[in-house]
């Protein structure tokens, strides 16, 4: 259910750089699945066969659901409760749907309200609530300014047992910034409780770890926002994930202007001047909206952000190729085919 707002980046986003030594026995069971609008690659290690089977039965059973329920515009559990807040009636939500509206308030306050799921509206108005890339002319600016003057927010919601309505009849969720995270966490656990206790979760490029390879941590690799190749790798740690926010691979183009998919809820923009952002951090909900947030916090604001978030690990890459890293994530960034001829570093904890 990859909304528009991050258009799957496929394995070729975040390339699994898995060190086995030649002497090593093969134990990696392999799975791929299609779900989201996206490949899900699911490696797990240290159990059997049919025992990878079933969990991954479980995960994909999960997916289905999700991609059902949560989709922004695809008739579902989410798309109907979009339809209610028309009326400021409540409407009972399920604790399947109902986790992610709470948790989307708390992240919404966090950030400053830069990662805002309240804005499905004006999503759809730039053309991005669909499977295909939109074509033709961007709305109007008057259309725009109209959408942004009705400030929908996540703080219109008023959540009350197990209900929810909304104040402000311009509030459509679209969950595109935090879902995917948010889904990797529940797969992670799902494996855990069918007993897995190593395996990687790749959903489009956006991953959760558990475990290790092999007495080793997982090596995974961040694509060059602005080209192919690897930028960087990492060793991502048991329990964490890595979530990469990029405006390089869903756009609209119209006379030839690029209008990226991250929309900026203070002015109803796209987000031009920030190439990626890129947050590992042990909740993968949170991954998602914070690198969701300092994209459109940009390269001015991003440190704020990321200390309202109290976020450890941040990395940017702007529209020239600057990166913009705190402290702790370039201890553990590894550049791949040379470092970037401008970083600045800010510790905005």
């Amino acid at each position: 259910m990859r909304s528009p707002h991050k258009q799957p980046l496929l394995a070729s986003v975040i390339a699994l750089l898995v060190l086995v030594a030649c002497s090593e026995p093969a134990t990696e069971y392999r799975q791929s699945l299609f779900i989201f609008g996206t490949v899900v690659d699911l490696k797990l290690r240290g159990v059997s066969d049919q025992q990878a089977e079933e969990a991954v039965q479980v995960v994909e059973r999960a997916f289905q659901r999700m991609h059902q329920d949560w989709h922004a515009w695809k008739p579902g559990e989410l798309s109907a409760l979009n339809q209610s807040f028309a009326s400021d009636k409540p409407r009972p939500v399920s604790p399947f749907l109902l986790p992610l509206i709470t948790q989307s308030q708390l992240l919404f306050e966090q950030s400053e309200g830069l990662f805002n799921p309240a804005i499905g509206k004006l999503i759809a108005l730039w053309g991005f609530h669909g499977d295909e890339l939109p074509s033709g002319a961007p709305p109007s600016p008057e259309a725009i300014a109209a959408m942004v003057k009705l400030a929908p927010g996540m703080d219109d919601l008023e959540i009350s047992n197990g209900q929810v309505r909304s104040h402000n009849p311009a509030v459509s969720l679209d969950f595109g910034g935090f879902a995917k995270g948010y889904a990797l966490d529940i797969a992670i656990d799902l494996l855990h409780q069918q007993g897995v206790e190593s395996a990687i979760v790749n959903a489009g490029g956006d991953l959760c770890v558990s475990g290790d390879h092999s007495g080793r941590p997982w090596r995974v690799g961040v694509r060059h926002p602005q080209g192919g190749g690897i930028l960087a790798a990492v060793d991502a740690l048991d329990g964490e994930c890595l979530l990469t926010s990029g405006n390089y691979e869903r756009y609209r183009q119209y006379d030839g202007v690029r209008y990226p998919h991250i929309i900026d809820p203070r002015d109803g923009g796209p987000v031009r001047h920030i190439a990626s952002a890129t947050v590992i951090d042990r909740d993968g909900g949170r991954a998602d909206a914070a690198a969701t947030a300092l994209t459109v916090a940009g390269s001015g604001g991003w440190y704020q952000i990321a200390r309202r978030m109290r976020l450890k690990y941040v990395m940017l890459v702007d529209e020239t190729g600057t990166v913009y890293m705190n402290p702790a994530m370039a201890k553990r960034i590894d550049f791949q085919d040379g470092v970037p001829e401008k970083i600045i570093i800010s510790d905005p904890l």
